[in-house]
């Protein structure tokens, strides 16, 4: 009998899986899974035996304490929403501020007797709720025996009690379900659950313990009170501004809020920490890699959701999200910054939106944004990639940096709009302004980011045919140009770019030494020392609306006592507000002549058949005129938005505004085309007056 050889038939491969991911648990890893669910909540018995409970059960428990009722005062004109500065939620639940007393009326059976009767008035919060963790609390009325919160009868009348409590300044941030416990012999006897006295507790910018303590109440008042905002956008030297509704006390905004932490998994016990907070909810307010709140979208195309600039509020957003748990579309900066403002205003902490004016994207760690040049100084769109936000929006939120030295608390940059991953996500600080301000670049989170949007250099390239390149120009004071946000208890606007940097030019002491720090930690900058050239392109401030035929008039000056030739490239594109070039529409090439120590102008006409079929979303125009001087090889450049206005809506309301009448808003709009206007659609909310109203008009002429 012989051994028969066996061939080995490979195995096929598993198919590959289908589907999203099985969502891992933490059994074998944890004793309990990490609770990271508002909603979840844990369950409580209404008795709680002591040891074990013999064959005839309990006896009659009448002779204690029992818990008849418990008022939680939380009607918006009694002392606690009036005292915590919550008034003004349209809610039904009791919402208060951490690190600040507020009461509840317990009423007993029975007169209380401290003596005799041990009580205890108890919060959870999640679905695994501990002592340790902060997620249980009892909340004991006698000096002797404090837990993490403080408690204390404040008074007494036959069987109702008073009781003041006092929630820890660092304490979770959420929804807390409350219980009044007494203590028997034989267990612990609790009030049954009981949804109607769930508590919200915020973040405090009122109390000095509180990590986003805000000591100045007008700043407070805007900060964290105020639901209507500005929000500017447009260009350095054309400032527009877009009134947005944040909506952060409005019916169901809070929880979803909440939901949103939630939905991001975050765990419980890290909820009353802001600068966790902020970060978390950077990344999630938008979709990337998380499924979160806001889906952007640059590309002109929104069929399937509501145009950025359609917005008017943030109300409409959250609470679609919330009901719906899929991502809202869609979104650019300023969306995505409004929506933060609101989280961060509705959870109690002080935030503004703010917005740079020439914003630098930098995704490769230098402080350089590459324009290059031919070598006739023509701008070589094919090999330049880097680009330059006409503006960009962001958010800055208040809080103390116990991580950080001290001094770098303060207002913090966070950002929401998906630009680069930080820690392998989508998300952008918290970033100490003071930080970014002196070049301290290593303290996290982001500073070297957000430095580079307001200091990169704009360099300038000539390519020669062999493929070299070398600098001939640096513009140093373009790049943010202007950082502003509204002005406290205004609507005037408030310049902050002090704030995030020195005085740019003069080359003082301060700016030398911030941007050799920043060196320090990793920022490259280009050291090109090159020749001023003795002539000056200046580009004139234009305000131009849609249609519009305009000139464009350049002027060179020569400083130099010899007459100066200068071959120059004019072009002009259609861009997207993200500084992404969309269709160049204009390209001339004059050679001006410049008599010595004097000017000459340079006058080109646009005709707005030109432009007008390739506009784009916020109708920018990016002008870049570069020359090369004749006598001295010199390059000069200037560069110029025009943002293109739009036709104007109005608004009239009819009579003298009175409670409980009804007025009409009447908004009126005239097409100054020779064009009908197809599919024009008007959005109109008003706070506290109207909800969100949406009405289309086929056609306008």
């Amino acid at each position: 009998m012989s051994d028969q050889g066996a061939t080995a038939t490979p195995s096929s491969p598993p198919p590959a899986p289908t589907g999203p991911p099985p969502k891992v648990t933490s059994r074998g890893r944890a004793a309990a899974p990490t609770a990271s669910s508002n909603v979840d909540a844990a369950d409580i018995p209404e008795f709680e035996h002591f040891g074990t409970v013999g064959p005839r059960g309990l006896p009659p428990l009448t002779e204690y304490l029992d818990i008849w009722d418990v008022d939680m005062i939380k009607k918006p004109d009694e002392i606690n929403k009036i005292d915590h500065h919550t008034a003004l939620y349209h809610s039904d639940f009791l919402i208060v501020r951490r690190g600040q007393e507020f009461q509840v009326n317990i009423t007993f059976d029975r007169t209380y007797k401290p003596a005799e009767d041990k009580f205890a008035v108890e919060f959870v919060i999640g679905s695994n709720p501990q002592y340790s963790k902060g997620t249980y609390i009892p909340v004991l009325p006698t000096k002797e025996r404090q837990s993490s919160w403080e408690g204390r009868i404040i008074n007494k009348s036959d069987n109702v009690i008073t009781m003041g409590i006092t929630p820890a300044a660092n304490c979770i941030v959420g929804k807390y379900h409350m219980y009044v416990a007494v203590m028997t012999p034989f267990g612990i006897r609790r009030t049954r659950k009981d949804n109607s006295r769930d508590v919200y507790i915020l973040f405090n910018p009122w109390a000095a313990d509180d990590a986003v303590f805000l000591d100045d109440e007008e700043e407070r008042k805007e900060c964290v009170m105020n639901e209507m905002g500005i929000i500017y956008h447009g260009a350095f030297d054309d400032i527009a501004e877009r009134d947005w509704n944040y909506g952060q006390f409005n019916y169901g905004v809070l929880d979803a809020c909440l939901s949103v932490m939630d939905r991001s998994d975050m765990p419980i016990n890290n909820r009353g920490d802001p600068i966790k907070v902020a970060r978390q909810a950077s990344a999630m307010l938008d979709s990337l890699d998380d499924n979160g709140v806001l889906v952007g979208n640059w590309t002109g195309e929104y069929t399937y959701g509501v145009a950025p600039t359609s917005w008017t509020g943030s109300t409409d957003i959250l609470l679609s999200y919330a009901s719906s748990k899929m991502p809202v579309c869609y979104a650019q900066c300023w969306v995505y910054a409004a929506v933060f403002n609101t989280f961060l205003r509705c959870l109690g902490i002080p935030s503004r939106v703010v917005t740079n004016y020439y914003s630098a994207h930098d995704n490769d760690g230098n402080l350089k944004t590459d324009i290059i040049l031919d070598e006739n100084g023509r701008v070589d769109r094919n090999r330049t990639k880097d680009s330059i936000w006409n503006y960009h929006c962001w958010n800055e939120c208040y809080m103390t940096r116990p991580d950080l030295p001290p001094g770098f608390g303060g207002w913090q940059v966070v950002d929401a709009t998906p630009q680069e991953t930080s820690d392998g996500m989508y998300r952008c600080g918290p970033a100490s302004v003071y930080a970014i301000k002196h070049g301290q670049l290593c303290f996290p989170f982001d500073a070297a980011f957000v430095f580079a949007e307001v200091n990169s250099d704009v360099v300038f390239y000539s390519r020669k045919k062999d493929g070299t390149m070398q600098p001939v120009k640096v513009n140093r004071s373009h790049v943010g140009r202007l950082v502003l946000t509204k002005t406290p208890g205004d609507v005037t606007r408030r310049d902050i770019t002090s704030q995030y940097k020195f005085v740019e030019g003069q080359c003082s002491a301060e700016e030398q030494t911030v941007l050799e720090k920043a060196e320090e930690f990793g920022c490259k900058r280009d050291k090109s020392d090159l020749p001023v050239a003795d002539i000056d392109l200046v580009l004139p401030k234009l305000e131009i609306r849609v249609g519009d035929d305009f000139e464009l008039s350049l002027e060179f000056v020569n400083r130099s006592n010899q007459e100066r030739t200068v071959n120059t490239y004019i072009s002009g594109s259609v861009v997207y507000y993200t500084g992404v070039n969309k269709h160049e529409f204009l390209l001339r090439d004059p050679s001006v002549k410049i008599s010595p120590n004097s000017s000459a102008k340079e006058v080109v006409m646009v005709q707005s058949k030109s432009y007008m079929k390739h506009l784009v979303e916020q109708a920018n125009l990016h002008f870049i005129v570069t020359g090369k001087v004749k006598e001295t090889g010199h390059v000069v450049s200037a560069m110029k938005v025009v943002t293109l206005h739009n036709p104007k809506l109005t608004v009239e309301v009819s009579g003298e505004g009175r409670v409980s009448e009804e007025m009409v808003a009447t908004v009126r709009f005239t097409n100054p085309f020779s064009f009908n206007l197809e599919n024009v659609y008007i959005r109109m909310e008003g706070p506290g007056l109207m909800p969100l109203y949406v009405c289309r008009l086929c056609s306008t002429s």
